[in-house]
């Protein structure tokens, strides 16, 4: 190793510590305010503001432009440490690394809109996000095109359409919307869109079950006027998805991350309360009955085989062999067994689990959600079958 790769490996080690540093002080603090923020099913703008504030949010950047140019096992574990504090902040700082890494290695975005950007993000701590269901079509990865239209008139592009399930929403200062030309033969991929420009419109739509502050409201595009630069990965509809596929395995990893670390919460503060909960007929604590010492024993087995295929994942990635169609197994197989464990703790407890003064429902509530990101167990499970069976 020469002395400038020394230095390097030493500056990040030590950026590294500083990261762990920020992030102990930080998931207590998000972790207070996540009952509040899921009862009001606002974003949690002070865990933004102080993401930003500690020089998280611009860690996926390529060094170039300012950032770490974090890799998937990194992503994953600090979306997962934020996770264990508040969830909803996770997966729109998951959604922020993901893009900015996506964008960064993409060869199809030109080099001046990358740095754009880029700039945005590092200097005013912008967050950006991918836009792509629709109301009618519903997810992508299940095929057709989209509603969401660009057109050419009079020498100005101009864009209309919506976009619902827009995690971060009224926090994002970038869109980079899944959008179709107008044209004879269609073409159909990325727009780039400053989210403050006149005809953005935010509906607030998201009122869900769970994951309840990450404020994916529905985006309304009317008449959005947009610079020809920010056309920046239009194809058609039959090129190879190259990129995007890449893409769609590594944040099919980084959301099977923050939902393990949800049920890691819930398995957390089980053990306290069989610990501190002791029955007047019992005279000893819920921890000292075999049936919970099982359960306990059920909860982590689940969670270890979690953690087995995670690293699997991220040895796959740091390889440099590529994620491949497993990816999508995995994703499947951690967030159901993420489901799993806190179903069983809920199980086990009874009432008090559904207590709103307790946090297991919440976190019941929000590992739920582990099942509506693409890709859906429907088709992960369809597609491996296809590849055995051929």
């Amino acid at each position: 190793m020469d002395g400038q790769s020394t230095r390097i490996a030493v500056d990040e080690a030590q950026d590294d510590d500083r990261i762990d540093a920020a992030l102990a002080v930080l998931r207590p603090r998000f972790a207070a305010r996540a009952a509040g923020y899921d009862r009001s099913g606002e974003i949690a703008f002070d865990n933004l503001a102080e993401l930003r504030e500690a020089g998280l949010l611009a860690l996926a950047l390529p060094r170039a432009h300012g950032g770490r140019a974090i890799g998937l096992r990194r992503i994953s574990t600090i979306v997962a440490d934020v996770a264990r504090g508040d969830p909803s902040t996770a997966l729109i700082l998951a959604m922020q690394y993901l893009q900015s890494g996506s964008v960064g290695r993409s060869a199809a975005w030109d080099d001046a809109v990358k740095a754009e950007l880029f700039a945005s993000i590092r200097d005013e701590g912008a967050l950006v996000n991918a836009l792509r269901v629709e109301p009618e079509l519903g997810t992508p990865a299940r095929g057709g095109l989209p509603a969401t239209r660009v057109s050419l008139h009079d020498g100005v592009w101009r864009l209309n359409g919506c976009k619902i399930f827009s995690t971060g929403s009224e926090a994002l200062g970038w869109g980079v919307v899944w959008a179709a030309t107008d044209e004879a033969s269609p073409r159909v991929g990325q727009v780039l869109v400053r989210l403050d420009r006149p005809g953005v419109r935010i509906e607030r739509s998201w009122n869900q079950l769970g994951m309840r502050a990450t404020g994916s409201h529905t985006i309304h595009f009317e008449n959005v006027e947009i610079p020809a630069r920010w056309l920046v990965n239009l194809n058609r509809p039959d090129a190879a998805p190259g990129e995007e596929l890449s893409a769609a395995f590594e944040s099919t990893i980084a959301i099977a991350a923050l939902y393990d670390a949800i049920a890691r919460e819930a398995r957390d503060w089980l053990v306290g309360f069989l610990k501190a909960r002791t029955p007047s007929n019992l005279g000893a604590p819920l921890a000292t009955l075999p049936r919970f010492r099982s359960l306990l024993g059920e909860i982590d087995a689940l969670l270890l085989a979690n953690e087995a295929q995670l690293e699997f994942a991220y040895q796959r990635d740091d390889s440099g062999r590529g994620l491949g169609a497993d990816a999508l197994l995995v994703k499947h197989n951690v967030t159901e067994a993420a489901i799993d464990a806190v179903g069983r703790a809920v199980a086990a407890i009874g009432n008090p689990a559904l207590n709103l003064d307790n946090p297991l429902e919440r976190h019941y509530r929000n590992v739920l959600c582990g099942r509506i990101h693409t890709p859906q167990g429907d088709a992960v499970l369809a597609a491996a079958g296809a590849r055995a069976l051929g």
